[in-house]
């Protein structure tokens, strides 16, 4: 008997426990971080907006040169096998697209090495844990500067971590939680694997560059124009941010996760604010409700 308990993995058309699947350490996906990669999110044993990420997912393909060779029909297939085949209700599902190495002979060139698919379904995992959202995130702004939009598109999935990752030890040395990166004209973009909204004045505020383009920040437009407040996508100083009446951060991996501290300032009560909870709690009501949802075919376990 295979043990699943860890979640599934699909590799070359086969399923498998995802501790058992391996790539190659000279393929460039591992070496040149060549990779393009989505995740969508199971809860309750439905996908939330499957058919945008596999959207993205094509589109990130598609910028990066590379064709694995399945449609996106055989990709949500394959996302629903290993869905099924690890029995989890909840779950984080990753698809990969990565590039091999040139065949013997061949220029050593991307255009010459074959990309391909891998998928896995692994257990649930927050981004900020239940009682962190609870309390509000406790964020910072690090002198780390993200990787610039015309050197590697952020619309574009990617493992580019280095400037989160350099940010991140900011945040833990100043006590954070997490870092937000500015980039080099002084605008916030994003943080790491998270959208970035500030309020002003019963206004939400999001960067239009240097950030991804999440399917949870879009559902966050979305629910902005149910709840009737008002949107503005543009320029983000870091000095406005600062300043703002609430914050909050948007992913796949938690949904909207309010904060409650930037820079060491003590925004409201220390506590999320009552704008950005009122959207939360609009997101968990429709998600409860069926909100873009893809039930999950176990019967391909």
């Amino acid at each position: 008997m295979q043990d699943y308990s860890k979640g599934a993995a699909w590799i070359d058309g086969r399923i498998m426990p995802v501790d058992q699947a391996k790539i190659p350490v000279t393929h460039w996906g591992y070496r040149r971080s060549d990779v393009t990669y989505d995740v969508a999110g199971v809860w309750e044993g439905s996908f939330f907006r499957l058919d945008d990420h596999l959207r993205r997912f094509r589109a990130s393909m598609t910028r990066l040169r590379m064709d694995p060779g399945q449609s996106d029909d055989d990709i949500r297939a394959i996302l629903h096998r290993v869905v099924a085949a690890s029995g989890l209700r909840s779950a984080y599902v990753a698809m990969d697209c990565l590039r091999a190495v040139p065949p013997p002979g061949a220029p050593r060139h991307p255009a010459h090495a074959p990309a391909y698919l891998v998928c896995m379904a692994l257990p649930w995992a927050w981004v900020a844990p239940p009682e962190m959202i609870a309390r509000g995130l406790h964020l910072m702004i690090p002198e780390v500067r993200r990787i610039p939009p015309e050197s590697v598109d952020p619309r574009v999935k990617n493992f580019h971590w280095g400037d989160l990752t350099e940010g991140q030890f900011e945040a833990g040395e100043a006590g954070a939680d997490f870092a937000i990166l500015p980039d080099g004209d002084g605008n916030v973009t994003e943080g790491p694997g998270f959208n970035i909204f500030c309020i002003r004045d019963g206004r939400v505020i999001s960067p239009d560059r240097g950030a991804l383009e999440g399917i949870t920040r879009a559902s966050v437009f979305e629910l902005c124009a149910e709840l009737g407040i008002p949107v503005e996508i543009r320029p983000l100083p870091v000095e406005e941010f600062r300043a703002a009446d609430e914050i909050f951060a948007a992913t796949t991996a938690g949904g909207i996760m309010p904060a409650s501290r930037i820079d060491g300032r003590i925004m409201g009560n220390d506590r999320p604010g009552p704008l950005s909870m009122r959207i939360h709690d609009r997101f968990w009501q429709r998600r409860a409700e069926g909100w873009h949802a893809t039930p999950v075919d176990y019967a391909l376990a």
